[in-house]
């Protein structure tokens, strides 16, 4: 005879458990594990960021490095014979902390670039002259077709954060992070642009602002006096989107009136964050009265 004992109820057990003796029912693919593990959240067996995670996992290991990476024309690099003075203030604007550095062209990836060496230079007395030569960092290179599960574990493994893709030809094709792998699977990591939660606009001086894409036109027309219409687009993300023509990604810049949107943050889906700055008046003729 089992062990069972008509009339009492099942045990109740961990959510862990009553999702493990869900999944019992042997999945035959991928779509199944999925319907079961939608169906056990919609039963609270499982909440929806767990589900989220879980289905992020699922999906790394079904993409390549090419489906995630930051296009080769929208790398923010430095170059390998440039000044010091002139490197910093592209470390400020684009707020990245690791940067490809270059030789004759963006094919001749020499090494990385940690802004931490060359702020703590700065930071120093600064009577020895910086070395871009002696701070590179070794660089990574992969090929558009490895997988994002491997290339996670790569990471891991090798303590690196970013690495430079190539295409079949040997050139360079873009540059992947560690955290563009991980969003894949948690959504979308905060970072030092991010912009406290009930706010819309951070003002960073009077030529830098920090813009989420989803504030409306007419609050930010109100913030910069501009007159942008609200009439097709409710959004300022939505105008932008409109004024690119696609869907823009990480780094692309366009402007509208008197003002520049760079695409600070974005996905397969929609932009989420700008930087927006005033493009300056053009300099008037000598000798020409206002």
């Amino acid at each position: 005879m089992g062990d069972d004992r008509p009339g009492e109820p099942p045990p109740r057990g961990s959510w862990f458990d009553r999702l493990s003796r869900r999944l019992l029912q042997a999945p035959h693919d991928r779509e199944h594990l999925i319907e079961l593990l939608r169906a056990a959240q919609r039963r609270n067996l499982l909440d929806a960021d767990a589900l989220g995670m879980i289905e992020g996992v699922l999906q790394v290991s079904e993409m390549q490095v090419r489906d995630i990476m930051i296009p080769r024309a929208q790398m923010v690099v430095v170059e390998r014979d440039e000044a010091p003075e002139e490197i910093l203030p592209r470390i400020i604007d684009s707020g990245h902390s690791r940067f490809p550095v270059v030789g004759e062209n963006r094919d001749e990836v020499v090494g990385i670039l940690l802004a931490k060496d060359m702020l703590r230079h700065f930071a120093g007395d600064g009577t020895a002259p910086f070395s871009l030569r002696d701070n590179l960092r070794p660089a990574a290179f992969i090929p558009e077709s490895k997988r994002l599960n491997m290339l996670l574990k790569d990471f891991r493994s090798s303590r690196n954060h970013m690495a430079i893709v190539v295409d079949e030809y040997g050139g360079v094709a873009g540059l992947v992070t560690i955290e563009d792998v991980i969003e894949q699977i948690v959504g979308d990591i905060g970072d030092e642009h991010d912009i406290e939660d009930g706010s819309l606009i951070l003002k960073h001086s009077d030529s830098s602002y920090t813009v989420k894409a989803l504030t409306p036109i007419e609050d930010f027309n109100e913030a910069f006096g501009t007159a942008f219409s609200d009439e097709e687009f409710d959004t300022i993300g939505g105008l932008v989107t409109n004024a690119f023509g696609y869907l823009p990604r990480r780094g692309e810049s366009v402007t509208l009136g008197d003002y520049r949107f760079q695409v600070l943050r974005a996905d397969n889906r929609r932009v989420h964050l700008l930087h927006v700055t005033p493009v300056p008046a053009p300099a008037s003729a000598p000798g020409v009265d206002g």
